[in-house]
């Protein structure tokens, strides 16, 4: 089973994860900013990743550490959960719809975190409490947190919640590509380096 187990406390958040990355999107998921949730459930359900995570943060604040230190522990858990990343696919890809959204995310697995987030957001805020330049906030702390290179590129889109809609489903589905094992190749690590670490 690749899974990992995350806690972290601060003085700004108390978090508790647990992630299975071979599972079915089943979720529990309570991070006191509703439309976090919204999307992790949406990023697990596409991905097929067991998730359970609670967040107790300082959202009276706002909800950057919040965010944040979510997409740490969720960049960290799946960092385990893969272990030295022996067998992998390493890359993934998905052009996503979300009625007039379009979006592409594509992700390597390189030990190289960077993420580079084209998104053309309308609103500043979607709902009363998440502000949408924590999109690109979220992506940069996983993907530096995971190892990985991370793109996504708007095609299309004029409904905010639809463009970051459309980033969540397709980076599950991107990403659980990624972290599928190859059959052809479970022994070897995807690298002509020999590590990804």
């Amino acid at each position: 089973m690749r899974t990992a187990e995350i806690t972290r406390c601060t003085s700004e958040t108390k978090i508790h994860l647990v992630l299975n990355l071979d599972g079915t999107g089943q979720h529990q998921i309570t991070t006191k900013v509703g439309f976090l949730d919204h999307m992790l459930e949406l990023f697990t359900r596409h991905g097929r990743f067991d998730l359970e995570l609670t967040c107790d943060g300082d959202v009276q604040v706002d909800s950057h550490h919040t965010v944040e230190d979510v997409a740490i522990c969720l960049g960290r858990a799946f960092s385990e959960s893969l272990a030295d990343r022996k067998g992998i696919y390493r890359y993934g890809q998905m052009i996503l719809p979300m009625d007039e959204a379009l979006v592409v995310c594509a992700i390597d697995i390189s030990g190289r975190g960077m993420a580079v987030v084209n998104l053309d957001i309308p609103s500043e805020k979607i709902g009363s409490q998440f502000d949408t330049e924590l999109v690109e906030e979220f992506f940069i702390v996983f993907a530096r947190e995971l190892g990985a290179s991370i793109h996504f590129h708007q095609l299309a889109g004029k409904n905010s919640h639809h463009i970051v809609e459309a980033c969540f489903k397709g980076f599950g589905r991107a990403l659980s590509q990624a972290v599928a094992i190859n059959p052809e190749t479970a022994d070897e690590i995807p690298s002509t380096k020999g590590t990804i670490l």
